[in-house]
């Protein structure tokens, strides 16, 4: 019986001395860490206004008045490209994106991730989306990185013909 309560004691206290993951400030995750330690920014609290890039491929985040306008622009060349405009709505990091060529945004919309500084869209994207395309290029998989947070500079990104993606043309 002694044994018994001796084993019992010792097992209440192993247990005490581990702390309760929910109860503990620390970071779950390797990324959570870094947000912590401030190594990169933490999405939940930033804005998604600007530009973004990575080589000939462009996006353009703006205000409006229901949530955030959005343009894309993917160039290969110019009769291989991508140019759409739309409205994307954000929920933690995942953003809501629906695109349309002039306006007609029918059957184009899914969600992309966001980064804190860098906007990625998923590997498949709707049938319908290839409508912002010409020849063979895509906006799948695209993936890019803020080059600035200004929402003027936003405003005047431009497609292959010259069409305004974010700014009030768009």
């Amino acid at each position: 019986m002694a044994c018994a309560l001796l084993a019992l004691v010792a097992l209440a206290a192993c247990h005490s001395e581990t702390p309760d993951p929910a109860a503990s400030p620390t970071p779950q995750g390797l990324e959570a860490a870094a947000i912590q330690a401030g190594v990169i920014p933490d999405p939940a609290s930033t804005d998604l206004t600007g530009v973004y890039a990575t080589e000939n491929d462009r996006l353009c985040i703006v205000p409006s008045a229901k949530a955030y306008r959005i343009g894309v622009f993917v160039d290969y060349d110019e009769t291989q490209n991508c140019g759409g405009s739309g409205e994307v709505s954000r929920s933690g990091d995942t953003l809501r994106v629906t695109l349309g060529a002039g306006g007609d945004a029918s059957g184009c919309s899914f969600d992309a991730r966001f980064e804190g500084d860098r906007i990625v869209f998923p590997a498949r994207v709707p049938d319908a989306c290839q409508q912002i395309c010409r020849g063979r290029a895509s906006i799948a998989a695209l993936d890019v990185t803020r080059l600035s947070e200004s929402a003027a500079e936003a405003a005047t990104l431009r497609d292959a013909r010259g069409r305004l993606l974010c700014g009030s043309g768009g």
